[in-house]
């Protein structure tokens, strides 16, 4: 096995997969939804369908995960039953072993067989609401929130069906219900709850796409689904309810505000906070340091100023910008970075341009050329009262995220794999008000955790 943890006898497939054309889903009365019981009717002769049972034979008789989409971000599944292949997540990721996986389930008669224990007598899909094994203070979150990218914790029977590496050798388990009918096809069909954290190597940013994955997991795992990008682009809210008040372990596609409008949620408590912990994680994310691109990664409050770039960049002569609300091309120009010369040249979400080490005065008339960039803008600036176009110049990077909570959220670690693609040394991020819509407490709290500095300008 290579350094990275490649292994030259894995050889990585990508399988496409649309779900639609998998064949149609049918559910059960009374609740007519996923929270009930439901089945899928498959399309026979569909390339996709094959595909798609292809890596449901993988999830059932391998110790090799798979990775595949899930609504938040590509998840890195096994089957959650069996230790070794359990252990074949920690293998890939190159994952800390006291870092907790979340299972996903399909049904909630598939979670209450999770909760009943193996001694458990009764049918899980049958049992009254007074002796719901799943506890009263999560049914008005289920019902409002599930299928979705909310994470609950409970507690873990005894004996438990689950591999004992699911936990961490916590008492409790993570839990949730994808809303993506993909990956809901793929633990129905497959008969087993999946354990599954992210499909990154461990501390890289999430991977949104399939592509993100096979750069991180290429010759570490088999299989790899790609059912196109990820509609959320955070990973999941996680919330423990059997503590009183309850609280949320991790931010993500449920805020704060949406819980407190559920019964029995009105005074959830913050029990995470944006750094790494020193104690044992009661839930992923919350004790090692995650999401981080290669590239350092600043987080910057307020404006972005020629002068910061120069003195936090270190020796890096090349940066990247992430741009959300307030780093407009107007801004940035009063502060002596110019993005609006004639030579600058659009590449997708990227913008290339040059700027001067010292504070710049931009100078559109001169084009330089440079092999690394299509029409890298050359500057003028004046020093001792002469006009310098000689000195050194910074190579500029910039992406924009988007003004709303939602496509930051999306584009975020998209994002910081591109710029770290482009070879920059350093990332200068904008923050963003976490008031800024129920997304946003989660993106500043995957970027506190991403970055190496935070400024106030």
């Amino acid at each position: 096995m290579s350094r990275n943890g490649c292994d030259s006898h894995i050889v990585t497939h990508v399988l496409p997969i649309d779900v639609n054309k998998t064949g149609n889903f049918v559910f059960q009365e009374p609740e007519n939804t996923f929270l009930g019981d439901w089945h899928i009717r498959l399309s026979q002769g569909s390339g996709d369908t094959e595909n798609l049972l292809q890596a449901v034979e993988q999830l059932r008789t391998s110790n090799l995960p798979i990775a595949f989409p899930t609504e938040t971000v590509y998840g890195l599944g096994a089957d959650a039953t069996r230790d070794d292949a359990v252990a074949g997540i920690y293998k890939a990721k190159q994952r800390p072993a006291d870092n907790p996986l979340i299972v996903h389930i399909c049904s909630l008669t598939q979670l209450r067989q999770l909760l009943m224990s193996s001694s458990g007598s009764q049918s899980p899909s049958s049992a009254p609401q007074e002796q719901d094994p799943i506890p009263a203070i999560y049914h008005p979150l289920i019902s409002r929130f599930w299928p979705g990218p909310l994470t609950i914790l409970l507690p873990l029977p005894e004996p438990s069906s689950l591999a004992r590496s699911v936990t961490g050798n916590l008492s409790t388990f993570g839990v949730r219900m994808p809303s993506s009918r993909l990956a809901l096809a793929l633990i129905h069909l497959a008969g087993v709850p999946i354990a599954a954290p992210s499909a990154n190597a461990s501390t890289r940013p999430s991977p949104t796409t399939a592509a993100h994955v096979l750069h991180d997991l290429f010759g570490r795992i088999k299989l790899i689904i790609d059912g196109g990008s990820c509609l959320v682009g955070v990973e999941s809210t996680v919330v423990d309810g059997l503590v009183d008040p309850p609280v949320v372990l991790r931010p993500g596609g449920v805020s704060v505000e949406m819980l407190r409008q559920c019964p029995g949620w009105e005074n959830v408590a913050l029990g995470y906070t944006d750094g790494t912990e020193a104690s044992a994680p009661r839930a992923p994310g919350m004790k090692y340091k995650h999401y981080s691109p290669t590239a350092r990664v600043i987080l910057v409050k307020g404006n972005l100023s020629i002068e910061l770039l120069t003195t936090y960049r270190g020796k890096a002569n090349k940066i990247g910008l992430a741009r959300t609300t307030t780093w407009t091309d107007e801004g940035l120009a009063a502060s002596g970075i110019s993005m609006t010369s004639p030579a600058i040249i659009a590449e997708g979400k990227l913008r290339k341009f040059r700027i001067q080490k010292a504070a710049a005065i931009p100078h559109s008339n001169k084009a330089n050329v440079n092999g690394q960039y299509l029409q890298p803008t050359a500057v003028q600036i004046s020093m001792n009262g002469e006009n310098r176009d000689d000195l050194d110049f910074i190579d500029v990077v910039s992406t924009d995220l988007g003004s709303e909570s939602t496509s930051i959220a999306q584009n975020l670690f998209s994002a910081l794999r591109e710029l770290d693609l482009q070879g920059v040394d350093v990332i200068f991020v904008e923050a963003i008000d976490v008031s800024e819509g129920h997304t946003a407490a989660a993106v500043m709290n995957r970027l506190r955790k991403a970055a190496e500095l935070e400024l106030k300008s």
